[in-house]
């Protein structure tokens, strides 16, 4: 899928040396995490991301031609025992997660790094190891509403949830109980 990117990136991607950087952000149910690849904070898009280095992971992030809903799974590990247990006060399932891909060249960010990953979180899998730990956090994307029925009815009140004092609807409930006859009565004298 094509992603928009700004002038600056691409004008970045055709000199020499460049670092790229994630930047991603996850809802959890008191607060918004921002971490990014790097080390040490950095302040980008009104927002102070903290670096997380080699302490974090995200697999890989995969496209395709057809319409499918691909998840993906962001890792954190070293977590100590008590934010452990913050983080699994805090996780709630469904809740917005973004990764961003940036660029740096000469030290300082490239204006507008674009959204290569947006979804929601699902559920995460922790993995405790003497006194540290793992959280795997597994992500969805929102293409998976495709599946899901939509709750709505062909009635009138139904139809005012959207739009009130619209009487498309008024009769639907009438016609279930109405006798239609198509073409002529069948009698003994046309046949």
């Amino acid at each position: 899928m094509p992603r928009p990117m700004s002038g600056a990136m691409l004008a970045a991607l055709t000199t020499g040396l460049l670092q790229p950087a994630i930047f991603v952000s996850i809802g959890f149910a008191n607060e918004t995490l921002y971490i990014w690849s790097g080390t040490g904070n950095i302040v980008w898009n009104s927002q102070t991301w903290s670096g997380v280095g080699s302490l974090g992971g995200i697999s890989m992030i995969e496209d395709g031609t057809s319409l499918d809903a691909r998840g993906i799974t962001i890792t954190l590990s070293g977590i100590d025992s008590t934010a452990l247990a913050e983080a699994l006060q805090n996780l709630q399932i469904a809740l917005p997660v973004v990764i961003y891909f940036g660029l740096f060249s000469g030290g300082s960010l490239i204006p507008d790094p674009f959204i290569a990953w947006q979804g929601r979180t699902d559920r995460a899998t922790i993995d405790v190891s003497g006194e540290t730990s793992t959280i795997a956090l597994n992500c969805e994307s929102r293409l998976l509403d495709m599946d899901i029925a939509p709750d709505r009815r062909y009635t009138l009140e139904d139809a005012q949830i959207f739009n009130p004092g619209d009487l498309g609807m008024e009769f639907v409930t009438s016609i279930s109980l109405y006798t239609l006859v198509w073409g002529f009565p069948i009698s003994s004298t046309n046949l």
